[in-house]
């Protein structure tokens, strides 16, 4: 397959990432599939017809059941706010489209488990996104850890920061209203952070947690989009349905311990993303807002030399890093979209499926609904038994 060709259904943050990703791709990543954007889809007409024209698709719809079914299209982009996931991606795998859907891949267990069901009746690739996966320094600490240079992993500690709904008068945006994005701070920030555990340091055995929603309710917005929104402290208020935070515990297969929070409410905290793994012989940090960096620790290092030094994950050595520019020369939040796409275009050059895909999304959904059980019954949660 050389050409792609895409129907999109979304045309806001994530619309606008993806969107760039397929454009940029096929400069810098010539030898993979090409994407073509056909068609991009939403509910307001004049708000999509301006971001295709912005974005650089062919045309605009209104209709994203007339886009799945149309046969000059091959791949169909998910990025819609969570509620519509399901009904999408069904409709398409039944039409026999490839799949890429933004997590969380769906509002339920039961929702996302359907999904792969059908993804895979249907014969269809598919992908979910987690695109921090793809940031080369992570590539580097998955890496060391599957070389075996941290030796045993113990520790796995993760938190992901935000802080853009601090101020009680921040309007209530769909991300906030359960029956549309199934969860608050955890099914956002803490599906990531699932993610990348999983991606490191393997499947969780059981998990406990906490959560709170500090803010109950909010003005109701005039205008919102990615994570913006307009309104008046003095418009009616809405009740905050989801968790502004949540917190929990992990028993990994192989032994490892994990914590993990996720919160919208940390102060000074844009986009603090990062982890902490620690092994028998060594340490790697990460933190997203220093993306291009991994704080590396080797024990077996001389004594007089010993401490965390800092690999800038810009040498051809690291993945992606030979397709971007000299030593040294950085990368940003877009390059993870682009590098996720490389996947998903090299996928179905090769007639594979895509990794992360539906099953790594189910498994997410797993331990984020187990850590909500463990919630309302204020017990530990295996997730075998979800």
């Amino acid at each position: 397959m050389e050409q792609v060709r895409i129907g999109m259904i979304g045309y806001k943050f994530m619309g606008k990432a993806h969107s760039h990703a397929y454009r940029d791709l096929p400069m810098f990543f010539p030898d993979t599939a090409k994407p073509v954007m056909k068609v991009i889809g939403g509910r307001n007409g004049e708000a999509v017809r301006r971001a295709a024209a912005q974005f650089g698709w062919e045309e605009a719809s209104t209709d994203w059941r007339e886009i799945v079914l149309r046969d000059d299209i091959d791949l169909i982009d998910i990025n819609a706010p969570s509620d519509a996931h399901k009904e999408i991606a069904l409709a398409a795998a039944k039409a026999g489209k490839h799949l890429f859907c933004e997590k969380p891949l769906a509002l339920s267990l039961g929702d996302a488990r359907e999904m792969l069901q059908a993804a895979e009746e249907a014969g269809v690739k598919h992908m979910v996104g987690f695109n921090y996966r793809f940031a080369p320094a992570v590539r580097l600490a998955k890496k060391l850890i599957e070389d075996g240079r941290l030796g045993r992993v113990y520790h796995f500690r993760a938190v992901f920061l935000q802080d853009w709904i601090l101020d009680p008068d921040f309007p209530l945006v769909w991300r906030l209203d359960k029956r549309v994005a199934g969860s608050g701070a955890h099914g956002d920030l803490g599906a990531h952070l699932i993610d990348m555990a999983r991606y490191l340091v393997g499947e969780m055995t059981e998990v406990v947690g906490m959560s709170e929603t500090f803010v109950k309710e909010r003005p109701m917005p005039s205008e919102m989009t990615g994570l913006s929104a307009q309104g008046s402290k003095d418009a009616p208020k809405g009740e905050v349905t989801v968790d502004d935070a949540t917190l929990f515990l992990a028993r990994f297969a192989n032994g490892a311990l994990g914590s993990f929070e996720a919160t919208r409410f940390a102060a000074g905290h844009r986009c603090t993303n990062g982890f902490e793994i620690n092994g028998s012989l060594g340490s790697v940090k990460f933190d997203f807002e220093r993306m291009n960096e991994l704080q590396v620790y080797f024990k077996d290092d001389p004594a007089d030399v010993q401490g965390f030094r800092r690999v800038l994950a810009t040498d051809p050595a690291h993945a992606y890093s030979e397709a971007w520019w000299p030593p040294g020369h950085t990368i940003g939040y877009e390059h993870t979209f682009i590098h996720e796409m490389v996947e998903m275009m090299q996928a179905l050059q090769e007639n594979r499926q895509p990794v992360p895909n539906f099953h790594d999304g189910v498994s997410c959904q797993a331990v984020l609904e187990a850590v909500e059980r463990s919630i309302d019954e204020k017990r530990w949660i295996s997730i075998a038994d979800m």
